[in-house]
């Protein structure tokens, strides 16, 4: 053979090894690195509820060691007491470390009630956010069809306040957290068009804007309103999570359909949208991240030196999106406090798959928990319809650790902690009853898995 000939293949052969060597990157288009692996073990998996749907979406560790579980019920047997009508109610659940309910109290009225989020506050106590359809019960007020409920409760779940916020329409919160001040803020969705523009404190911009607004409610300690703001365009804008920043604002994260008013930089039809605020409610910024397609943020959790991570999923191939993987991928930024990109990764399966919680674990690692219906790509196995899925990710987004958990029917994970022993507390819902899942009660279970 030539050898010139030799030298060219030999040339062509190193330009593709380099070229291949170049995609290493998430990025650039391969799957992200797992390294510095991390093992982990299930301790138990339990279930809890009764015959009809039960649903867990937010878990904290309480100061004695155990765990207070936050969701809703619609079953009146099995595990919940107190409980006659199969509307939906709060449900609160508290475990021991094993998993032992210890008490369970359910709060509502005649209507539906459904708890998003719990908090433990500064006193021990826990409050609850939601939404609200009752006007008796353990609900004082209704204005519309829903509203903003939040409840206060002792550290025994005895019931210390409640406050309704919304109007006629469709008002529901999802997030709260406990602010440096001691009170509180409440992140969610207002129905703009049935409020006739209320629900803004500035009466300057009582505008009405469409469907659905960001609506961020400022409360002190004891429940009271201090300041509402609302923000949007023209479409259906919601948020789901919220965070404090270092400087005492705070960041609200979720998805947003406009391209108006408040929107400066629409990227498709649903985007990853993100509104930072002062400690009075004025806009400081918003940002949004995504591609044309549906992209949609669920939950935001602090990296420390002002950088915060957003997760949700994204059906999109473009724009933002740098390598997707199938229908619908986890999704993950880092953004800095003026709200830029630092890094984004997209990991999945040729399904769907999403990333709902997340929470920074003590080495500065990142737990997240979602759901997926993938068992290829960077999943290894499928049990049924859609199987809870659990990560860890590194700082730099990439995945130290992963598994799915489910049975043969859906799963769904919504909640993740660390707790204080450095174990892995995820909560969602369960329709199996087989694989990973060994009883089902009812329709839906609560289901609680915790990792060694």
């Amino acid at each position: 053979m030539n050898t010139s000939k030799i030298s060219i293949y030999t040339i062509a052969f190193v330009i593709t090894l380099t070229a291949i060597s170049s995609c290493s990157n998430d990025d650039e288009g391969t799957p992200p690195k797992v390294d510095e692996k991390i093992e982990r073990d299930i301790e138990w998996v339990k279930t809890y509820g009764g015959s009809n749907e039960d649903n867990a979406l937010s878990v904290v560790e309480t100061t004695d060691g155990g765990y207070a579980v936050a969701g809703y019920t619609q079953s009146i047997d099995g595990d919940i007491t107190g409980k006659t009508a199969t509307d939906s109610d709060f449900w609160l659940l508290k475990l021991s470390p094993s998993g032992e309910i210890l008490w369970n109290k359910t709060y509502g009225g005649t209507g539906d009630e459904r708890a998003e989020k719990i908090i433990q506050t500064n006193d021990g106590g826990f409050v609850m956010v939601g939404y609200s359809r009752s006007t008796d019960g353990d609900v004082s007020v209704n204005a519309g069809l829903q509203d903003y409920w939040v409840l206060k409760t002792d550290s025994s779940g005895t019931l210390e306040w409640e406050k309704s916020f919304g109007f006629p329409g469709i008002d529901r919160a999802f997030s709260a957290l406990q602010t440096k001040d001691g009170g509180f803020f409440i992140t969610g969705f207002l129905d703009v068009t049935a409020s006739d523009g209320g629900g803004n404190d500035d009466k300057n911009k009582n505008e009405k804007h469409g469907v659905g607004e960001f609506w961020g409610i400022k409360l002190d300690a004891n429940g009271e309103k201090q300041w509402r703001r609302y923000f949007g365009g023209s479409n259906n804008d919601r948020s789901y999570d919220v965070i404090e920043t270092e400087d005492q604002g705070f960041i609200m994260i979720g998805s947003s359909e406009s391209e108006d008013f408040d929107i400066s930089n629409s990227k498709g039809s649903y985007d990853f949208w993100a509104v930072k605020v002062d400690a009075k409610g004025t806009k400081v910024w918003e940002k949004s991240y995504g591609g044309s397609q549906i992209d949609i943020s669920y939950a935001i959790a602090a990296a420390g030196n002002g950088k915060y991570l957003i997760i949700g999923d994204s059906r999109s191939e473009d724009g933002d999106i740098s390598n997707p993987k199938g229908n619908a991928d986890l999704w993950i930024i880092q953004i800095d406090d003026k709200g830029s990109i630092q890094w984004k990764k997209s990991i999945g399966g040729t399904a769907f798959d999403t990333g709902r919680g997340i929470y920074k674990t003590k080495e500065g690692n990142f737990i997240i928990t979602g759901n997926s219906r993938s068992g290829d790509v960077d999943l290894t196995k499928n049990n049924g319809q859609s199987d809870i899925w659990n990560l860890i990710i590194g700082p730099d987004g990439n995945v130290k650790w992963s598994q799915t958990v489910g049975g043969t029917e859906a799963e769904y994970g919504n909640g993740c902690i660390e707790t204080k022993d450095k174990k892995i507390i995820i909560v969602g819902n369960s329709e199996s009853s087989d694989f990973d899942i060994t009883t089902n009660k009812g329709v839906k279970d609560v289901v609680v898995i915790k990792y060694k």
